[in-house]
């Protein structure tokens, strides 16, 4: 059977409400995912490359876009992303080594007492000091010079410190992947969100857009999280088009081109179940926050260089595995997806239009999903005197998804 279709499939608007749902062809369809991989397709390599094949062919430059992106992504990441991640972990070390000094001294009730002691001390020396000068210098100004040149070396001494002590705490304290992953002892000492900021956290740390461009107080890099975004959005178009086999083309034709949610539905939430599960080996290869809290977490008082050579050795195989493998992926992305658009020349639009509504729903789903932790988390959290830790522990477990 040759692959070349070229159906004359009319573009219509889809309107729900005109539409008589057959559960039993629905529920059908959903069952029938034998046919699912098109392959027939990429034999026909001739078509694509020549100017016919590359014209018009919106597949082709969509894919070659995010190509584009993941090439830069490479270039900024090793020309100055990967420092900045380094930086981060030298922060946490830097902060882990002094974090025990700052503790001993908040807690120490003499701390006070000490400093105001020290500074009488340097007001009566200043003050000698200043009788000595005028009973030696006669020019006032430069006496008074003198004393207020010390006095702000002083200040800046107490300032600096402080300011220290304030970027140690500020390395050492919890993100909100932290928090919404400590035990249940921990919650109830440290977790005082309310359920819209707890919400807001699950947000910005779990879903694929929020977590790409608004989460910056993470351990990953900023510019990968933007590229695993395209490459999700590449996936779920190539993951769309593999349901466009025989027994679709047919379906699209006869219903002229009128979107079918009996048959579209199905590819949907397929494209949506299986991107979700071909992302989770390239957040595992591209993602460093697990990683690098395991460190921060861990207790660094012997080896502690070793540790962080060995971290940032792993993490830089890690990075490398990554841009290789989603390259030729994407390469191997585009060429199927170009095919597809070459072939299938009538039903192109109609793919697009699925991967854009699967990837729109993966969008959508999380706003409602989330709101299901908070309400199992925080009755176990509110009521102290009745533990409810298998709540806890289940809303914990909702995160993950």
């Amino acid at each position: 059977m040759k692959v070349e279709c070229s159906c004359n499939v009319k573009q219509s608007s889809f309107s729900i409400a005109d539409m008589n749902i057959n559960k039993e062809r629905l529920l059908e369809n959903f069952k029938d995912i034998k046919n699912i991989v098109n392959f027939n397709i990429l034999v026909c390599y001739k078509k694509l490359f020549n100017k016919d094949g590359i014209i018009n062919n919106i597949g082709c430059y969509i894919m070659s876009g995010i190509i584009f992106v993941h090439l830069i992504t490479i270039i900024v990441f090793y020309a100055k992303g990967f420092f900045l991640l380094k930086k981060k972990i030298n922060k946490i070390i830097i902060g882990k080594n002094k974090y025990q000094m700052i503790i001993k001294k908040e807690k120490d009730k003499k701390f006070n007492t000490k400093i105001k002691h020290n500074k009488i001390i340097i007001f009566r020396k200043n003050k000698i000091r200043k009788i000595k000068i005028k009973n030696n210098i006669k020019n006032n100004f430069e006496c008074s010079k003198i004393i207020s040149s010390k006095n702000k070396m002083i200040s800046k001494i107490n300032s600096n410190k402080k300011s220290f002590y304030a970027k140690v705490k500020n390395s050492f304290e919890y993100i909100d992947e932290e928090i919404n992953e400590l035990s249940y002892d921990l919650a109830l000492n440290y977790d005082k969100r309310n359920f819209c900021q707890y919400y807001i956290s699950l947000i910005k740390t779990k879903h694929i857009l929020f977590f790409a461009l608004f989460n910056c107080n993470d351990y990953n890099s900023g510019i990968i999280k933007i590229d695993l975004f395209f490459i999700g959005f590449a996936i779920e178009y190539t993951v769309s088009a593999l349901f466009y086999h025989d027994n679709t083309m047919h379906k699209i034709y006869k219903n002229k081109g009128q979107f079918d949610l009996e048959t579209q539905l199905p590819i949907i939430a397929y494209s949506i179940l299986i991107s979700m599960i071909f992302n989770l080996p390239w957040n595992f290869l591209a993602l460093t926050n697990d990683a690098i809290i395991s460190l921060k977490q861990s207790n660094l008082k012997n080896n502690i260089m070793k540790k962080v050579r060995n971290l940032k050795n792993t993490l830089t195989i890690k990075f490398i595995l990554y841009f290789i493998i989603s390259l030729l992926l994407l390469i191997s992305f585009w060429y199927y997806i170009s095919m597809f658009c070459v072939i299938y020349r009538n039903t192109k639009l109609n793919l697009l239009k699925d991967t854009l509504m699967s990837f729109g729903l993966s969008l959508i789903i999380p706003f409602i999903f989330y709101l299901f932790p908070g309400i199992f988390r925080f009755p176990a959290l509110s009521n102290i005197k009745n533990k409810r830790r298998c709540l806890y522990n289940f809303s914990r477990f909702l995160q993950i998804f």
